[in-house]
């Protein structure tokens, strides 16, 4: 009888983080597919806290955490394995836990030890704490994440000083998590700056003043998770919740982006990687020709090049969160290659799936569409194919001599 091979069992991976791969994979088998059909089919503004606070307990809200702030210090590399294991079964479950660790991460970016002591801590307590990060607007979204183009922002979400504090006034639309998170990493322009060339990020309790959450966005996908706009009217934000100094916050999100880029590809590579494993057992289970379907020529092939591109998508982020992880900055090449790749792996893959089972790949009882309709999500956030595309060439051309 042959020996049954893991995904991480030809990776690059670090004993410890193949251990909490299968702790997450249980927590996911145990925890999360039982609740996959019911959170995608509840109402928009519906939230699964029970499963959160599950999720809270299994160590998934301070996977970046330092352990001297009671996380698990497992790095971009963690968090990566996590979201790639829990989108497996669902992507919106996946983007609860990695939009609270992108609000952490311009936390952890500063180097600021006031700021991680005092925020840091609270995803270590007994109670579940989310977080977001709330960069996009209503006209503002890719002048937002390419630098030359933050001239050009319009409408941009402001900032000025008065005495101790800053005030924020402006909107921050599609925002994961707003409705439910404790804080959001705000990034906003400094007043008298064009565009957005003074963006600062602020550490916000999103239960100040001023704060009002919007209604949740009633999504095709990912709907476990919630999205909503954050509406800052007047609110007073203390100068030490300011991140990095005055307009650095350009910078900063850079950063952030890179090693986000790098879990979302991870996610990516779970979505296609769950899809693939209900079409893999329907080509077992389906006699056509008194053969199972993975039998026949043209079935295999499509198999194996899904398998080929899910393999290869993996590689492609394991490499992108270690080079995240060791360089300072992340860098920008891996993250993003892995990103473009693994996105169009999602879609291909599911697709293709679906297509392998016919009309009952288009039925909800086999839980084929849900992937096909999560396969999209990734595209919009953390960088288009587009802004990608710009991000990878101009890393290209910085790396050659002419």
């Amino acid at each position: 009888m042959s020996t049954v091979i893991e995904p991480a069992d030809f990776m690059t991976e670090p004993e410890e983080i193949q251990e909490f791969r299968q702790q997450v994979r249980d927590f996911v088998d145990k925890e999360v597919r039982p609740r996959v059909a019911a959170n995608d089919r509840a109402d928009a503004a519906e939230f699964d806290w029970e499963l959160i606070r599950k999720g809270h307990q299994a160590g998934l809200m301070r996977l970046i955490v330092p352990k001297e702030y009671g996380g698990l210090g497992l790095g971009v590399l963690g968090v990566a394995v996590a979201l790639e294991e829990i989108a497996a079964a669902c992507a919106g479950t996946a983007l609860i836990f990695g939009a609270t660790l992108l609000g952490q991460a311009p936390v952890l970016l500063s180097a600021d030890q006031q700021l991680q002591s005092r925020f840091l801590p609270l995803f270590a307590g007994d109670d579940p704490v989310l977080a977001c990060n709330g960069i996009t607007e209503e006209d503002a979204g890719c002048d937002l994440l390419i630098p030359e183009n933050a001239v050009h922002a319009r409408d941009v979400m402001t900032a000025r000083r008065d005495g101790d504090s800053y005030i924020l006034n402006g909107r921050k639309r599609f925002i994961t998590n707003a409705k439910v998170a404790e804080f959001g990493s705000i990034y906003a322009n400094i007043e008298g700056h064009e565009g957005a060339t003074g963006m600062t990020a602020f550490i916000v309790l999103l239960d100040s003043p001023g704060v009002t959450r919007g209604p949740v966005a009633d999504k095709m996908g990912y709907r476990a998770c919630l999205g909503s706009e954050l509406i800052f009217e007047n609110v007073r934000v203390p100068a030490e919740n300011m991140v990095g100094g005055e307009g650095n916050g350009v910078h900063i999100n850079i950063q952030q982006m890179n090693m986000a880029r790098a879990t979302v590809a991870a996610l990516s590579t779970g979505v296609a990687r769950g899809a693939f494993d209900i079409a893999k057992q329907w080509c077992a289970d389906r006699i056509q020709g008194g053969l199972p379907l993975y039998k026949h020529q043209f079935t295999a092939r499509k198999l194996a090049e899904m398998k080929m591109k899910i393999e290869a998508s993996r590689l492609m982020y394991l490499q992108a969160a270690q080079a995240a992880d060791t360089a300072i900055p992340a860098p920008v090449m891996q993250p993003a290659t892995a990103k473009l790749f693994a996105d169009q792996v999602s879609i291909e893959v599911s697709q293709e799936a679906m297509s392998l089972m016919g009309a009952r790949g288009y039925l909800r009882e086999y839980g084929m569409e849900k992937y096909v309709r999560e396969s999209f999500g990734a595209r919009i956030y953390e960088g288009t194919p587009e802004v990608l595309a710009l991000a990878i060439t101009e890393a290209l051309y910085e790396e050659d001599d002419f």
